[in-house]
């Protein structure tokens, strides 16, 4: 690891820690109720927003065209992932779950996005703006994917089980993607 940062890759990093910030307090801010299909896409949406954000402040950076497409890629499919979720959301939110499903579900959610806090905001440092993004990328996508099996154990809308799997099949295609590349990078610095 290099332990000289450059002016740039502070900069990325400033922004990065401030959109991590930002995701925290709206993820968990989200007034739930007794709706798993309801809280999951309150909790959702601020997650998206923050890996678009993030793939938006890495474009600025990178030259590295494979990172550019895992980043193009990111944008697109959690646009479309969040656009879904909003077209559901007025039905899902009449879907309710008993007490119980709640508290287990809720449980589960804050021990996985508290791991995900800390794995991103604790993720590797390097002068390298590309290495840093996928080590503060992939916690974020396992993250989703976690946040999307769990919900997949209780009672949801309907409408609303297609958008999960697609948030753990994209996801989990980008993890695989961002490792590889990561092991190529690494290889090379």
């Amino acid at each position: 690891m290099d332990t000289q940062i450059s002016h740039v890759t502070q900069q990325y990093l400033n922004e990065f820690y401030q959109i991590l910030d930002t995701m925290i307090q709206r993820m968990t801010n989200v007034d739930i109720n007794n709706s798993i299909s309801h809280n999951f896409i309150l909790q959702m949406i601020p997650h998206h927003e923050a890996a678009i954000e993030m793939s938006n402040n890495v474009l600025q950076y990178t030259t590295n065209i494979e990172l550019q497409n895992i980043a193009l890629n990111i944008i697109s499919s959690q646009t479309q992932s969040i656009e879904a979720m909003l077209r559901a959301f007025d039905r899902c939110s009449t879907v309710m779950n008993q007490n119980t499903d709640v508290i287990n579900y809720q449980r589960a959610y804050n021990s996985i996005i508290e791991a995900m806090f800390s794995d991103m905001a604790n993720a590797p440092i390097s002068n390298n703006i590309n290495i840093n993004f996928i080590n503060e990328m992939i916690p974020h996508h396992i993250g989703a994917v976690s946040m999307a099996r769990n919900a997949l154990r209780f009672d949801l809308c309907t409408e609303l089980i297609p958008i999960i799997n697609e948030i753990i099949r994209s996801q989990s295609l980008s993890v695989q993607a961002m490792r590889t590349l990561l092991a190529r990078l690494e290889s090379q610095a």
